[in-house]
């Protein structure tokens, strides 16, 4: 890659405009299937590359079924867009708010050259992701440059707001909901709390902050509803079975938990904004069938998704990147996550070079 080529987000990237000077938000996400006709070319895009069998994504492709092949991630993020406009709405920000997936329509490209045509200079990217990792960070840093390549030279500079595994609003989001699950007991009952993540490989934890991030998340938010019984665990584990990746995995979990005499658990995913089909699958479908199988009383607490308290502080991340001098809110044991990630950050932990090397 020349360095004429190099746009933001790469790495060692600078920008020309002033620091607190935005033109659109833009609200950047996963994507998802809408429809069975839509599933296997999905997830043939999340997989391209990687060598991934046919069976594998036939087996995956069966969950969608279970859902008519939607999956709920889009209709969801346009939600929090509607919600996001009338926030920012009310606090006097008026930029226009644009949506691009990874992995399906509206793709990343399409909506750069959509910004561009629309004479769109400079975004400020909202990740649906709080915590580092490269999947939750690199890679879609990685994606908006490529998107800004296919898009042309007049594709804008993109962004990004910071991580918020930390920021009160996302506590006390996720707390609210973990509050209404635990009133589904008697309140002379003291369910387990086991907070759930996407498992990443083991290499790849290496090389950024997802675990001390998420612990931290799990810790306040247990600690905001009072509950010391609770643990980090983690589920969507993929790949080849030989290759270590973060562990227990849920369904591991809810049988230590029966084997120790538990009888009520709340789950709460916490590694997840919305109640995509992950969510759906992996929480409702297989860890209730396992917990019904061990006698567990299990109930699933929403994830953040359109909580009041989730989409002020999707305003508020906005707010502190277009206003000198604002306040940048954030509780616990860290401060506030960076704006700009350190070159290099959140590899893959596979060894591969960058891909924005000159």
């Amino acid at each position: 890659m020349t360095e004429t080529a190099l746009k933001a987000p790469a790495d060692g990237f600078v920008s020309t405009f002033p620091e607190t000077r935005f033109d659109a938000i833009i609200v950047v996400s996963f994507g998802g299937p809408e429809g069975m006709d839509d599933v296997m070319p999905f997830l043939e895009n999340v997989t391209r590359g990687r060598n991934v069998p046919r069976e594998r994504l036939e087996e995956v492709a069966h969950h969608y079924e279970l859902f008519d092949g939607v999956s709920p991630i889009n209709a969801q993020n346009r939600a929090l867009i509607a919600a996001l406009r009338d926030d920012l709405d009310d606090h006097g920000i008026s930029l226009p708010i644009y949506f691009g997936n990874r992995n399906w329509d509206p793709f990343l490209a399409d909506t750069l050259r959509e910004m561009a045509a629309d004479g769109i200079e400079r975004a400020l990217a909202f990740l649906t992701s709080a915590y580092s990792s490269y999947s939750g960070c690199r890679q879609y840093r990685e994606d908006l440059f490529n998107a800004q390549q296919a898009a042309g030279p007049d594709a804008p500079e993109v962004l990004r707001t910071r991580a918020f595994f930390n920021h009160p609003g996302w506590i006390e989001a996720n707390a609210d909901h973990v509050r209404a699950a635990l009133a589904a007991f008697p309140s002379d009952r003291r369910p387990h709390l086991a907070f759930t993540a996407h498992s990443i490989p083991v290499a790849m934890a290496r090389a950024c902050r997802y675990e001390a991030q998420l612990r931290e998340s799990a810790r306040l938010v247990a600690e905001a509803v009072g509950c010391d019984d609770y643990a980090l665990v983690y589920q969507s584990r993929s790949g080849p079975p030989q290759v270590p990746w973060l562990e227990p995995d849920i369904l591991d979990h809810l049988e230590a938990l029966a084997a120790r005499g538990a009888e009520d658990v709340v789950v709460s995913p916490i590694g997840f904004v919305s109640d995509h089909l992950e969510v759906l699958f992996d929480l409702d479908v297989e860890a209730q069938t396992k917990a019904n199988e061990l006698g567990l009383n299990l109930v699933r607490a929403s994830s953040a998704s359109l909580h009041p308290a989730f989409i002020r502080m999707v305003g508020s991340l906005i707010e502190e990147r277009i206003t000198a001098g604002s306040g940048r809110p954030a509780i616990g044991r860290y401060t506030a996550s960076h704006d700009v990630c350190p070159t290099e950050c959140c590899l893959p932990g596979t060894g591969r070079p960058s891909p924005w090397a000159a």
